[in-house]
């Protein structure tokens, strides 16, 4: 059971649920893999819409291993992503969990709170 108040949230991939997590350790981890000088600007990294799959699977990996599964980067390559929607909108409310909804945080280029018809 995933806790929303802990900045928990899950999703399923192919048939397995996972709980994602970005922990203080798995931010740091994501700051060394992908070169960012700071937590605002690892934000800014996958608020901006431009996210690269590496960048992706290394989102992934940390929000895995920061929900308590050991998976390495080849574990991660290797999950099956035929249907890439769920995932993404599971990294989307993570990252709103984590940033914060001022964030316009995207995970694979889909906005996590898109605006309503009414507010576009």
């Amino acid at each position: 059971m995933t806790n929303r108040h802990r900045g928990e949230v899950s999703v399923t991939v192919d048939g397995v649920r996972y709980r994602l997590c970005l922990t203080l350790g798995t931010l740091a981890e994501l700051e060394a893999a992908l070169g960012a000088e700071s937590l605002s600007a690892l934000g800014e990294r996958f608020g901006g819409g431009e996210v690269r799959a590496s960048d992706l699977l290394a989102l992934i990996g940390a929000a895995l291993r920061g929900g308590g599964h050991a998976l390495d980067e080849a574990g991660v390559a290797a999950l099956p992503l035929a249907h890439l929607e769920p995932l993404t909108d599971a990294l989307g409310d993570l990252l709103t969990l984590t940033f914060g909804p001022s964030t316009a945080a995207t995970a694979g280029g889909v906005p996590a709170n898109p605006p309503s018809p009414q507010e576009a």
